[in-house]
């Protein structure tokens, strides 16, 4: 039965509250209501439906000849069972959701390891009131200036 296979997809209600905006915790109180509602409806009705007692109907119908005509129909009756065509691109997006997702939280994860490998440098070096120009430009060679940049005094005038 269909709804059996949907049933196998479970919500992490927990995740999802995470997630959610405050402002929206009513609509997601709201949603997981009527999941837990339909879930255990669907939970409650059978695989297969009853079987229809023929028999029954026969000795208490009016017109004799009407529940046959209707036995012959229903067995001739056929319900498609459409074919499921989004399942497999739902699934293949989810997994392409999770390799992107994965990418995603290593790019972070790399910047987060330099700038502790920066914090640990900044962590070992002498106080910078105790430090030379020298030496804040040997821990920190960004501070160094450039003199051809930036000449120092006395200032060379410039040729146009």
């Amino acid at each position: 039965m269909a709804g059996r296979k949907l049933a196998l997809k479970a919500i992490d209600w927990v995740a999802f509250g995470e997630v959610m905006l405050q402002n929206q915790k009513a609509t997601a109180n709201s949603l997981k209501f009527w999941n837990e509602t339909l879930s255990s409806r669907l939970a409650i009705l059978p695989e297969n439906p009853p079987a229809i007692d023929w028999a029954y109907y026969k000795t208490n119908a009016v017109k004799a000849g009407l529940v046959d005509d209707f036995e012959k129909k229903f067995n001739v009756l056929k319900v498609p069972v459409l074919e499921d065509k989004y399942s497999r691109l739902v699934d293949a997006t989810e997994t392409e959701d999770v390799e992107s997702r994965a990418e995603f939280l290593s790019l972070p994860k790399t910047r987060i390891e330099q700038y502790e490998k920066g914090l640990e440098k900044l962590k070992n070096i002498i106080p910078f009131d105790q430090m030379t120009t020298e030496a804040l430009n040997d821990v920190l060679p960004e501070t160094k200036l450039d003199e051809k940049k930036y000449p120092s005094w006395p200032h060379k005038p410039t040729v146009n």
